[in-house]
């Protein structure tokens, strides 16, 4: 056979939970078509089944990854912008433009410095009439779920990934729908990344199949989205009446992604952090 008549063996993403990489227990996949309509890819379609076991292991995984040390999930955030940075290339033939790319990558940088710097932030020493000081502190919420526009499929998901885990949450993120390729391809910067298993579950599919579903459990203590519209947005906060978790919809068109004095902000860390008052005494 020439090497004309041979057939190409296209790749097949998985999903990325618990630090794997599972097939979907549904055994449905997409299609990737290059700009010509050649295929050059096949994806994982989740399922409910899916995201009940992303949201699993993002349980088990959250409580350890809150306990590291403010400085070290510094340090894992700023490798994951190492890895990225190694893996350009790739991105770029997955449809990323260059400059996505690289503000994706400084949004990773950004976040893995404010993780030791955002309790003095969003915490406060209290003022008080007795002889006791008082503060109030953040810790992470929990699970946190995060749903990804279609434009920017790069960007919008690492501008919602970065601030859940610089709080110490754990992650269960559904990739852009229109674009899914650089998800799976960020799953594989994330296993090569020093993420602990679980901390970071990436599932590829379609929004209307699965939104649902991120809504109603009650083992997800929140949502970051971004690029909903009015019913997508209306189904995760009827989620919210029903269970109270905390739902943010960021409202942002394709240029105010790139807005480096809002999304790199702290103050996006904010939704998904619960405070906590301390009372001390003073020393006699």
């Amino acid at each position: 056979m020439s090497s004309s008549e041979r057939l190409p063996i296209l790749k097949t993403f998985k999903l990325f939970i618990n630090g794997a990489f599972p097939r979907t227990e549904s055994g449905r996949t997409m299609i990737v078509n290059a700009a010509d309509g050649a295929a050059i890819a096949h994806l994982c379609l989740a399922s409910r089944k899916d995201l009940r076991n992303a949201v699993a292991a993002a349980r088990t995984a959250q409580s350890g990854w809150q306990k590291r040390s403010a400085y070290n999930k510094g340090q894992v955030l700023y490798r994951m912008a190492e890895m990225l940075e190694g893996k350009s290339a790739e991105f770029l033939g997955a449809g990323c433009e260059p400059i996505e790319i690289t503000e994706a990558i400084d949004r990773l940088v950004a976040f893995a410095g404010w993780a030791d710097k955002y309790p003095q932030i969003l915490g406060c020493a209290n003022p008080v009439a007795g002889p006791f000081h008082n503060f109030t502190i953040p810790e992470a919420t929990g699970v946190v779920g995060v749903i990804a526009p279609d434009e920017l499929p790069l960007l919008g998901l690492i501008s919602l990934i970065a601030p859940v885990l610089c709080a110490g949450n754990s992650v269960v993120a559904l990739g852009s729908s229109a674009q899914p390729l650089p998800t799976a391809l960020f799953a594989e910067v994330c296993a090569t990344s020093d993420v602990p298993a679980g901390v970071v579950n990436l599932l590829t599919g379609q929004v209307y199949a699965l939104i649902a579903h991120f809504a109603s459990p009650r083992d997800v203590d929140a949502i970051h989205a971004g690029g909903c519209n009015t019913e997508d947005t209306r189904t995760l906060d009827m989620g919210a009446a029903e269970n109270l978790k905390r739902v943010t919809v960021r409202d942002l068109v394709a240029d105010q992604w790139y807005q480096r004095r809002d999304c790199h902000s702290p103050y996006w860390i904010e939704s998904f952090v619960e405070m906590k008052t301390l009372w001390h005494p003073l020393a006699t």
